[in-house]
């Protein structure tokens, strides 16, 4: 369904991405994971097309296919309109807008006022809160609230791809919980295809069928949940569970994913 091949992606002189390549098969949840500065939210915005102006194209390198179709040279607009929605880290709401007007500006792409109703009315039978505060100015929500708002709105241009950045930040365990089962339902039950950066590995890891690690920019380990879990660095560093000294276990590990 989506393929990433070789890209690179610059920040001024800073390269962010290190010539990344993966697939995304359709149907599956697949994770990126990864430390703070790793590249997972650089590589949603590049396939978004979001880091780029009039004078520079990003990715700088490589190319992007979505459905057999390159991509990377398309508008945002474009891209959505394809197939891909985006739900950006920290969910960007519209604060001011009621719930039922951000979740309106998801459809901007469509024009069948039947359908929109139709899935506006599915969408307040899955997030049966959004239909309570409906009429309710979106930034009065709760942080969870507002992360199922997110995806709502998402949702509304019928995305083939939907593409989450850090759903569970700032979330309690048990909103987190909710969100993730509300992920694995909208794959399950809607056939969406999820493509989710997240750093609750414990729980992106239940969740997703594959995942790739994403350590400066560059993809060093791609794996089933499974075998990740077992994996002695895996699990000390991103699990938590260590067993020698962090320092040394650090060092060790960096020296091992440098040269792959």
């Amino acid at each position: 369904m989506l393929k990433v091949n070789n890209i690179e992606t610059w920040y001024d002189l800073i390269r962010a991405l290190h010539g990344i390549s993966f697939e995304v098969k359709q149907g599956d949840i697949v994770a990126l994971l990864g430390s703070n500065g790793a590249g997972k939210s650089t590589t949603l915005k590049t396939i978004m097309r979001l880091l780029y102006d009039l004078k520079e194209e990003q990715p700088e390198k490589g190319t992007i296919e979505f459905m057999g179709e390159r991509i990377d040279r398309k508008s945002t607009d474009e891209i959505v309109r394809m197939g891909i929605s985006y739900v950006p880290e920290g969910r960007e709401v519209f604060p001011e807008l009621s719930v039922l007007e951000n979740i309106m500006m998801g459809a901007y792409t469509r024009r069948d006022r039947k359908g929109i109703r139709e899935d506006i009315d599915n969408l307040f039978a899955h997030f049966p809160i959004l239909e309570a505060r409906k009429d309710q100015e979106a930034g009065h929500l709760s942080g969870g609230e507002q992360q199922m708002l997110a995806i709502a709105r998402a949702l509304m241009s019928r995305p083939k791809l939907l593409m989450l950045d850090e759903p569970s930040l700032g979330l309690s365990p048990v909103l987190t919980q909710e969100i993730f089962n509300i992920i694995r339902t909208i794959n399950e039950k809607q056939g969406v295809t999820i493509l989710l950066v997240e750093q609750n590995v414990n729980m992106a890891l239940k969740y997703a069928n594959f995942a790739f690690l994403l350590e400066n920019g560059r993809i060093v380990r791609a794996d089933k949940p499974a075998v990740l879990r077992e994996d002695e660095d895996v699990k000390e560093f991103y699990l938590g569970i260590a067993k020698e000294s962090s320092v040394k276990g650090y060092q060790r590990y960096r020296r091992k994913v440098r040269f792959r």
